[in-house]
């Protein structure tokens, strides 16, 4: 039995099968991780990853951000939108200068909107299992 496929399948059903919530949730994590592993890296460097890192992480957030419901036309929306595309700006520049400078910026927002949807994820849950039990 090939184990690293069925646990490739298990994680990739385990997010397909996932509530919305947590699809998100994972997406910010994983956004921070590649900015994480791209900040340890010498951007400058023709053979270091950092290019890969960054671009992972920008292309989550352009998920991100493709994703919103414009057709709330609420004041979130809009509100994460611009920190999505401050986020896309920054990490643009950072490819473009081959510099680390501009993701600390990138990395709090991420983690702040994360903290945010953690509450959301965690409030969402304890609801849930109130409605169930009562």
């Amino acid at each position: 039995m090939n184990y690293a496929a069925a646990a490739d399948i298990y994680r990739r059903g385990s997010v397909e099968n996932a509530p919305p919530i947590k699809v998100v949730r994972l997406l910010y994590e994983g956004a921070l991780r590649f900015l994480a592993k791209a900040r340890e890296l010498d951007p400058k460097d023709p053979k270091s990853m950092f290019v890969e890192f960054t671009v992972r992480s920008d292309a989550i957030v352009t998920e991100l951000r493709a994703a919103l419901d414009h057709s709330l036309n609420d004041q979130v929306t809009e509100s994460l939108e611009q920190l999505y595309l401050f986020c896309g700006a920054e990490l643009s520049k950072a490819l473009l200068e081959r510099s680390t400078a501009p993701l600390p910026g990138v990395e709090r927002v991420l983690r702040t909107l994360l903290e945010g949807w953690q509450h959301v994820e965690a409030e969402t849950t304890r609801t849930a299992r109130t409605s169930s039990s009562g």
